[in-house]
């Protein structure tokens, strides 16, 4: 096997250049819509050890994989991180990847950030759902808004290339937030992204009540502030829109009201090593299996990653109305 050549093209035509990475299914939050409350979690030695997330990153990234993004569960909870990262970050000197980035919640980032920036960490996405501490509070069951904005505050001072919000809007709960997310991520000179809540795993209340559509986002964003489209993209699924008069721009990640399948250049590795080839299905492959059972073989673990894309389906069937979709919950898909 020599796949030395080889780029990750799938049966549509569609070009795998991005690798959205799960390093831990723990977190120190419990979001609502992501985890239950009483979550059982993974077995440590269930999960790829911090060597075997590096291997398998090089053997993408040698695939012509560009961009990498670290999640979790919280991926700054993990231990010894800072330095995963550093060995992800020296994987651009020799191989394809250009763009490095972690999604987190921010409780970690006053101890990391400056550590991420040194290691190589391009972008930083930071969760936020609301400004109300009470609210924040009850959003996230664990979460302090004081430490979370610490957080951004200390990443903005690291000096990430690019730092932005999200914000999962739920009808009843911060649908009355949309604006004010998005005038204090302009006020901070950040981009933000609003997402559509994704139906993965058991939650403790109905999705389909509290779906909050990205149009009905836009539309009252539109009463306050001037959005041009933007053909900005950052290699992900979000649509953007620039502030007229500010440094920021607004995205929206739609899976539900405007499926972005089409496009759809990325595959996600969980905690456990399975390359999942979509995210609302379940077509993957136990690259675990392969890097335990052939220690140091990555052309026989390329040759997997490359045979994997026969079964990425053309799109994902998410439906609001049906609880759940997919039982695995986001944190061990990776947020």
């Amino acid at each position: 096997m020599n796949s030395s050549n080889a780029q990750l093209i799938d049966r549509f035509g569609r070009k795998v250049t991005y690798v959205r990475m799960s390093i831990t299914d723990r977190c120190d939050f419990r979001c609502v819509y992501c985890m239950d409350e009483e979550m059982t979690f993974m077995p440590r030695q269930q999960l790829l050890t911090l060597e075997e997330i590096v291997f398998l990153l090089r053997a993408f990234c040698e695939l012509g994989v560009e961009k990498v993004r670290i999640t979790g569960g919280e991926p700054l909870i993990r231990r010894n991180v800072d330095w995963l990262f550093e060995q992800i970050g020296q994987l651009k000197q020799s191989t394809a990847l250009t763009e490095l980035t972690i999604t987190t919640n921010g409780s970690q980032l006053t101890k990391y950030a400056d550590a991420l920036v040194a290691a190589g960490v391009d972008r930083v996405n930071i969760s936020l759902d609301s400004l109300n501490e009470e609210r924040f509070l009850a959003l996230t069951r664990t979460g302090d808004l004081k430490t979370v904005l610490s957080g951004i505050v200390a990443a903005k001072d690291a000096g990430f290339k690019k730092i932005k919000l999200n914000a999962v809007i739920m009808k009843g709960r911060n649908d009355d937030e949309i604006v004010d997310l998005a005038q204090f991520a302009i006020d901070h000179e950040l981009d933000i992204s609003y997402i559509e809540e994704m139906p993965l795993g058991h939650v403790t209340h109905q999705r389909d009540e509290s779906f909050f559509s990205s149009d009905e986002v836009l539309a009252e964003l539109q009463t306050k502030f001037d959005l041009q489209p933007s053909i900005a993209n950052t290699g992900g699924p979000s649509r953007y829109y620039q502030v007229g008069g500010t440094q920021s721009k607004i995205g929206f990640i739609s899976p539900h009201s405007h499926n972005f399948c089409e496009s759809c250049n990325r595959v996600r590795v969980t905690t456990e090593g399975r390359l999942l080839l979509c995210l609302g299905q379940e077509n993957s492959v136990d690259l675990r299996e392969i890097i335990r059972n052939y220690p140091g073989d990555i052309e026989r673990l390329k040759q997997a990653i490359i045979d994997s894309m026969e079964i990425k389906p053309e799109g994902h069937d998410f439906n609001i109305h049906e609880q759940p979709v997919i039982f695995r919950h986001m944190s061990v898909t990776g947020g």
